[in-house]
């Protein structure tokens, strides 16, 4: 009798060989493109980061030495450009390094500029004898006192005039430590509104 010889090894047929090999590339491309694509977003979003702090800053409002013009807890967006051509002026909401300090931000509104003679007396604020009108303040300060700005620094003070810890304690400002102007308060979202710089006002 004539034995029958059954081959049970199975075979790939030479199109199914030739798609596996060519996928294995396209494969490895597409994980190459993808971590491309991660690495330049996270090149792009570095550049921004540094770019945008090049520009502004965010703060937070800690405390209530501003109100009622901020309040406690309010996020600000700070212009670092606004003073690189021009100087502060009265009225402007500043940022600046804490002299006594400077790991600390703080945040006040400017009295008085380089020359002038700040007299507190009465609950009033006098600019070289003039009186100044301030609608913003919380409540007339407390206090009594008299402050000459010399070159190069500003005298500053928080809207809540009576707890504030700024020119009237802790003396001049050094212009070179203000970091920029205030120009937005962002968040709580409820809150969001330019903020209220009130220029010079003197009372006839």
């Amino acid at each position: 009798m004539f034995g029958v010889t059954i081959n049970l090894e199975t075979t790939t047929p030479t199109s199914e060989v030739q798609t596996q090999t060519e996928s294995q590339p396209q494969e490895t491309g597409q994980w190459k493109r993808f971590a491309l694509d991660i690495l330049e977003t996270i090149i792009l979003a570095i550049v921004l980061y540094f770019g945008i702090n090049a520009v502004s800053a965010r703060v937070r409002v800690d405390g209530l030495s501003m109100s009622p013009t901020l309040k406690n807890g309010e996020y600000v967006l700070v212009s670092r450009l606004a003073y690189k051509t021009g100087a502060p002026e009265r009225g402007d909401i500043i940022v600046f390094s804490f002299p006594m300090d400077t790991r600390q931000d703080l945040i006040k509104r400017v009295i008085g500029l380089p020359g002038e003679t700040i007299r507190i007396q009465g609950g009033e604020v006098f600019v070289n004898g003039r009186k100044l009108q301030e609608p913003y303040i919380a409540q007339p300060p407390a206090y009594t006192g008299e402050w000459t700005v010399g070159e190069g620094q500003l005298f500053v003070l928080g809207d809540n005039r009576n707890d504030s810890k700024d020119s009237h304690q802790w003396g001049l400002l050094p212009i070179e430590n203000v970091i920029g102007k205030a120009l937005l308060i962002y968040w709580p979202p409820s809150d969001w509104k330019l903020v209220n710089h009130t220029q010079e006002v003197f009372v006839p």
